[in-house]
């Protein structure tokens, strides 16, 4: 069928797959508030987390710390993240400005939508299952509580 992902033996592949499908939905959702899915993510984990190091946002995102650094790039030039000195001579702190809590509030109902278009479209009791299967293949458990941002 053309436009449709054809099924694959390959994990990886049918991960990836599915990984694009499902950041595809979040991106139509969240596009309102000028955000991406993994801008998102990054904007969610800073406030959850607070100020980190590069490498540790990466760490918590299970990004590559350079794929990191590029998604950052647009947060900071949009005043959203703030950059400054690290812990040292050799790392750099992440923080969230107050534009970029302004805008992960503003963004929050839109990706609370796109959590529910996607428990309705792959059923409730399998979205907690596929959440908790996925967060075994990353070595984290439990399954967040639900209405907790990413």
């Amino acid at each position: 069928m053309e436009g449709h992902p054809t099924h694959t033996p390959c994990h990886c592949l049918a991960v990836r797959q599915a990984a694009r499908h499902v950041t595809q939905l979040y991106d139509r959702h969240l596009a309102a508030s000028g955000l991406r899915a993994t801008q998102f993510a990054l904007l969610s984990t800073l406030d959850r987390m607070g100020s980190l190091a590069v490498h540790e946002l990466a760490g918590h995102l299970v990004m590559d710390r350079t794929a990191t650094g590029r998604a950052l790039r647009p947060l900071e030039r949009d005043g959203l993240v703030a950059i400054g000195a690290g812990r040292d001579a050799r790392t750099r702190a992440l923080s969230l400005t107050p534009a970029g809590r302004e805008r992960l509030a503003a963004a929050r109902p839109l990706w609370q939508r796109a959590q529910a278009a996607f428990r309705t479209e792959y059923g409730e009791a399998d979205a907690l299952a596929l959440q908790s299967a996925l967060g075994r293949v990353v070595g984290r458990s439990p399954v967040p509580k639900e209405g907790a941002a990413t």
